[in-house]
């Protein structure tokens, strides 16, 4: 493997042509994964502390170099606290005991009275960010950070509402839909707006799921008038500095993927579901406009025998890596329940048939 090159992925995220070879993406590795595979004892590091632990952060670093990475991946989460949060048993290969979601049908935002009340932090309080430091002090050459805050606009509106006062509140309350957005909006803005000014900074990124297998959770009209505007100024903060920026957002958005190319400005699109759009049809479709990423199917790699697995992966890299503009990965992430064995496979097969020329 050689060493770390940020300009290979950058490459093949302004789709400038083809890179040495098809670099490797990944929204984020579960932090079980990383400890079966590093043996270091990453977990046992608390979960609330581990953005300001040196130790967890150094181990990020060396696992996504060995693993031939050219950046570290990095989200800090707003500090908006949530009572509508659930918890069950975690039942993963690699398990963390308990594993939360969000309540649907309850919120800790349902009101206009709730939204008064509720302890909002100041925007330069917003989210701690030393982790970008320590990261930008501690890479390796060649490395770089892909980095922003742990969840979108349309998802924080959702986790702090709840999916059904939310979708109440759309038709009855739009003026407290209207305000949280706005609330929302703001915050990631200020926080995106400091992050890329950092050093060792190379793509701005946003993880904001809008859909599910059918279609958009709410309709492209409402995303046009509630999301898009704040996502649009994101990424304008990303191209002011010079850096891309990536897209994750999972579900059916073939309704709205026009309004993110050529309104919102994306540069990538991560998270591929073979039963919604495989990447390859993502690529035919879409990669004259934007970098593709990822999009080995989190269900074939949590459960094809590696064999089958390995075929499948030199297919979608037959298929996504001629003409670049593409980077290996998996549809979402290496989640805990995805077998370390087949995460591997799917990085060897990268290294051996995703360098250029293709074979």
């Amino acid at each position: 493997m050689k060493e770390p090159n940020f300009d290979r992925l950058l490459l093949v995220l302004l789709r400038e042509g083809e890179p040495d070879r098809v670099p490797f993406y990944e929204h984020f590795v579960d932090d079980e994964v990383i400890e079966a595979i590093t043996g270091r004892p990453i977990t046992k590091i608390d979960p609330l502390k581990r953005l300001r632990s040196r130790e967890y952060l150094q181990i990020l670093i060396e696992f996504y170099y060995k693993m031939g990475y050219d950046y570290v991946p990095l989200e800090v989460p707003l500090k908006l606290p949530r009572k509508n949060v659930l918890f069950a048993e975690d039942t993963a290969i690699l398990s963390r005991e308990r594993r939360s979601w969000l309540g649907e049908d309850f919120g800790t935002i349902e009101s206009m009275e709730d939204f008064e009340e509720y302890p909002w932090p100041e925007p330069e309080e917003a989210a701690d960010l030393w982790c970008f430091e320590f990261l930008a002090r501690h890479l390796p050459e060649g490395m770089e950070i892909v980095g922003g805050v742990g969840g979108g606009i349309l998802e924080h509106v959702v986790w702090l509402m709840g999916f059904t006062p939310f979708f109440r509140a759309l038709y009855r309350d739009p003026k407290l839909v209207q305000k949280m957005f706005d609330r929302i909006g703001s915050l990631i803005l200020s926080v995106d707006k400091v992050i890329a000014e950092m050093d060792r900074i190379g793509a701005l990124r946003m993880g904001d799921d809008m859909g599910y297998r059918k279609g958009t959770f709410i309709s492209p009209e409402m995303l046009r008038k509630y999301v898009f505007p704040w996502q649009k100024k994101c990424v304008e903060v990303a191209h002011r500095k010079g850096l891309p920026f990536i897209l994750h957002s999972c579900g059916n958005l073939e309704a709205i993927m026009d309004d993110l190319i050529n309104y919102v400005g994306i540069d990538a699109k991560h998270s591929f579901e073979d039963a919604i759009m495989p990447v390859y049809e993502a690529k035919e479709r879409y990669g004259d406009k934007i970098a593709i990423l990822g999009g080995v199917d989190v269900d074939k790699l949590a459960r094809l025998p590696e064999r089958e697995l390995r075929e499948y992966v030199r297919l979608v890299i037959r298929k996504c890596a001629p003409g670049g503009g593409y980077a290996l990965g998996s549809g979402n992430t290496i989640a805990n329940y995805i077998p370390p064995r087949n995460y591997l496979a799917m990085l060897e097969e990268g290294r051996k048939y995703g360098r250029y020329p293709l074979r």
